[in-house]
């Protein structure tokens, strides 16, 4: 219940320090959506100025890099037995991981490589867990860093967008709720086009050869 008091403190205090701190801990092996977070902090800086939202998505990235070095570090250490125990224990339904979701999130990784940690940073069921399967497989930690980075910036800058032009139209109290709606749609949609831009940047190199 202390737990919850801080990250509602967090929530009622929003700056960069706790917006940094709120999603590292949504990028790590705690369950807490970035929805909650940067949205309303792109609302505040609309509403009010107190807050810059290019900074807003600066720090929610910096902060999802620290929660997924977090994930990676303890995958690489602790091996794939100790991870999938964790899963499958009373804490790790408790923050809501079961080992289907490591395998979810493994199985994305292998289908698609290292970009996996780019373009995971956009699917809502893989999103937290796609750091575990990078450390599981000693990714570069350089290419991890950056590839988690400019997911995670992607993401951010969408939720950023809509919480920071829904001020004009939506009453903050419904905010998180309508964020919550449009931000999956919009997801997929980044990943759609991510995707197509892979395949014809492969395409292309394919065709040179």
């Amino acid at each position: 219940m202390e737990s919850l008091g801080f990250i509602q403190w967090c929530l009622d205090n929003l700056n960069y320090w706790t917006i940094t701190l709120l999603m590292a801990i949504e990028s790590s092996f705690i369950p807490f959506p970035s929805e909650v977070v940067v949205p309303p902090a792109a609302y505040k800086a609309a509403a009010s100025g107190e807050l810059n939202v290019w900074l807003v998505v600066l720090f929610a990235t910096i902060g999802a890099v620290i929660g997924a070095l977090v994930n990676y570090f303890l995958a690489l250490w602790l091996g794939k037995p100790i991870v999938y125990k964790f899963a499958n224990s009373r804490f790790g339904h408790m923050c809501l991981i079961d080992q289907a979701k490591v395998e979810t999130a493994e199985k994305f990784f292998i289908k698609y490589g290292i970009t996996a940690t780019l373009v995971g940073r956009l699917v809502p069921a893989v999103r937290q867990l796609i750091s575990i399967p990078a450390g599981l497989a000693k990714m570069n930690l350089a290419k991890f860093i950056l590839f988690t980075a400019l997911g995670a910036g992607a993401w951010n800058g969408v939720l950023a967008t809509l919480g920071y032009y829904l001020e004009a139209v939506v009453p903050e109290e419904q905010l998180i709720e309508t964020v919550t709606k449009y931000s999956h749609e919009i997801g997929y949609a980044i990943i759609a086009i991510v995707l197509f831009a892979l395949a014809f940047l492969i395409y292309k190199g394919v065709k040179k050869k």
